[in-house]
């Protein structure tokens, strides 16, 4: 089996139609690697500063140790489905820990823990809302895994 993947996210923890949404990836990754839904309580109250330094503190010891650790981020790279299938095969097959995907909550991620971060991944210029980068995440997972392992799922573009 391939390496674990572990999301850990922060945000607001209440069973939501993005969490049914979620699910249903999660268990469709389940058949090909071991994956991981690593909520971490958002704090409410305090700037937004001292929210994401908190968040990040909270997120840093929610992560696997060891780990490659993933951060989202809109000022990250961007990569087709294709080249981020390769890519995490690669991290996959070279790389002998989990592999850590981190989501901020709505004030973002903490900037140290982007810069600590061995890659950061962009899903665009848009700011999305983390439920919504959290689904899409979990979806290009299940895509990269689908297109390593010849499922028919992902399209290539014509």
């Amino acid at each position: 089996m391939a390496r674990a993947f572990h999301v850990v996210w922060a945000g607001r923890h209440q069973r939501s139609t993005w969490d049914a949404l979620c699910d249903g990836y999660r268990r469709r990754i389940a058949r090909y690697a071991a994956i991981h839904d690593r909520p971490v309580k958002a704090r409410g109250g305090g700037d937004v500063k001292s929210r994401r330094r908190a968040e990040g503190k909270a997120l840093r010891a929610a992560l696997p140790d060891p780990c490659f650790t993933i951060a989202l981020d809109r000022r990250g790279t961007s990569l087709s489905s294709a080249a981020l299938a390769r890519r995490l095969d690669r991290l996959q097959t070279t790389w002998p820990h989990p592999i850590a995907f981190l989501i901020g909550s709505d004030v973002g991620l903490d900037p140290p823990l982007v810069e600590e971060a061995r890659m950061v991944l962009s899903f665009g210029p848009l700011t999305l809302a983390h439920e919504l980068a959290r689904l899409t995440l979990y979806e290009q997972l299940y895509r990269s895994l689908s297109i390593t392992r010849g499922i028919n799922y992902h399209r290539p573009s014509l």
